[in-house]
């Protein structure tokens, strides 16, 4: 698939098969975020990959708002995102641990999708019990999580998340950008 294709076409995936993402696939997947750029090449990014089915049904409840993030339990991977604020730059009074985990873990789906995969970027967890259960260091920020898998056609329950979300909308170019001449 040519990369703008991969830009273009590569949208949240929120129902999942079962079925497992091969070894070597994966390993491609995080070699995409591994190989992204940070500030000063810091890189602090850190991911948990979890395939454990027990700890995904856990993960799936850990959200703010009721059960948004139930979908992802049938996902066969779901990566959590951390940044390591101990490795961040700090420059005009921001924290560049956020844009580099963003940058890593952007580069992590696109490189999913090539292969076919879904994911889904999630904002709706409870950080505490989410670095509790995963019994993550204190320096340690959960900027992100997303189940990685083969998409499964989407269901009722999946429409009425993706539409809540507003997931296929898009502004116009006219409200994006700015030129200057």
């Amino acid at each position: 698939m040519e990369m703008i294709d991969v830009l273009r076409q590569r949208h949240s995936c929120r129902n999942y098969l079962s079925q497992p993402i091969e070894a070597e696939i994966l390993d491609e997947i995080l070699e995409a975020g591994r190989s992204a750029p940070s500030a000063q090449n810091r890189q602090p990014w850190r991911y948990i990959v979890v395939s454990d089915r027990a700890l995904i049904k856990k993960l799936a409840f850990h959200s703010i708002v009721g059960m948004t993030n139930f979908f992802i339990q049938d996902a066969p991977i779901v990566i959590i995102a951390c940044g390591d604020t101990h490795s961040s730059l700090r420059f005009n009074q921001q924290d560049y641990y956020l844009v580099d985990v963003a940058i890593s873990f952007g580069q992590m789906m696109l490189a999913a999708w090539s292969f076919g995969i879904g994911s889904c970027w999630l904002a709706a967890f409870d950080e505490t019990a989410l670095k509790k259960l995963l019994n993550l260091p204190t320096h340690y920020r959960v900027v992100g999580m997303s189940p990685f898998g083969y998409p499964k056609e989407k269901n009722l329950y999946t429409n009425i998340v993706s539409f809540v979300a507003g997931s296929r909308k898009r502004k116009e170019k006219d409200e994006i950008f700015q030129f200057i001449k």
